[in-house]
């Protein structure tokens, strides 16, 4: 059984400034879609829409959407009642708080402005950043696990690798923190890259993004402690994350669906 290793949150204090570790993990989140967007942006086998100057760009907005739309996500999903009772919690960021799927939709509108801008179409740019992604995603959960949040349930039967959080309680406890990094960073990325090298329609990726990040996180879900204090929120076991993921995973697979039968009637 483990320990959960206290790690202080703060990386560096300047003064009264501090530098969180979850905020550091933001920034290297964007470095790295930003570098492996350069490899795609250079390589004439990705068909890439966008040309390095571009490149940055499109970071830059998908920042500003990962961030505005992961925190009002948030407070719409998590916080609402905080919301309602202290309006001013929206701006709190420092209290923590973000929601994948909020930034998700913060994207998809970046994504809508930025192709107007270039006079791209919204699933060139998507199929492109999709496989950025991930490796994001796995520095926000390495970022979580620092914070000691998003713990996970009690374990029901013993693995050598439950882990006991002194500042919940003695319990073991899945590292479902871990479980995420894993499943959706590291094996969504691995996936996604993959699948992306050989020249798919128009949409694929997107799609598969969608599908296999809504049933990995679904997944996770099972292992991860429920939102205080919202707890579960259908059939005794179902959590808000979960509920959030189910039209993903039917988004997803209409989509996967339709872009194949779209390259069907092509040829």
């Amino acid at each position: 059984m483990l320990i959960y290793p206290h790690i202080n949150p703060v990386a560096l204090k300047l003064g009264p400034i501090a530098i969180h570790w979850y905020g550091l993990m933001y920034v290297l989140g964007f470095l790295m879609a930003w570098g492996l967007g350069q490899i795609r942006a250079r390589n004439p086998s990705f068909h890439s829409p966008v040309n390095t100057d571009q490149l940055s760009d499109l970071i830059f907005f998908s920042a500003i959407g990962v961030v505005l739309g992961g925190r009002i996500g948030y407070m719409l999903f998590y916080g609402f009642s905080n919301l309602i009772s202290d309006p001013l919690s929206l701006f709190k960021v420092w209290q923590g708080g973000m929601s994948f799927h909020g930034g998700f939709l913060g994207v998809m509108l970046a994504l809508i402005f930025y192709g107007k801008r270039i006079k791209q179409p919204f699933f060139a740019l998507g199929d492109f950043l999709a496989p950025l992604v991930p490796l994001g995603l796995a520095a926000g959960r390495i970022g979580n696990f620092i914070n000691g949040e998003l713990w996970g349930r009690v374990v029901q039967h013993p693995i050598p690798w439950a882990m006991i959080y002194p500042h919940v309680d003695n319990q073991p406890r899945h590292p479902s923190e871990i479980y995420e990094f894993l499943l959706e960073g590291i094996l969504l990325f691995t996936i996604l890259w993959v699948f992306s090298k050989k020249q798919r329609p128009r949409m694929a990726v997107s799609a598969m993004f969608i599908l296999l990040y809504g049933l990995f996180r679904f997944i996770c879900e099972y292992f991860r402690q429920p939102d205080e204090p919202i707890g579960y929120v259908a059939f005794g076991w179902m959590t808000e994350g979960q509920l959030l993921c189910i039209p993903m995973i039917l988004f997803g697979l209409l989509l996967l669906v339709v872009a194949y039968a779209k390259n069907t009637k092509k040829d």
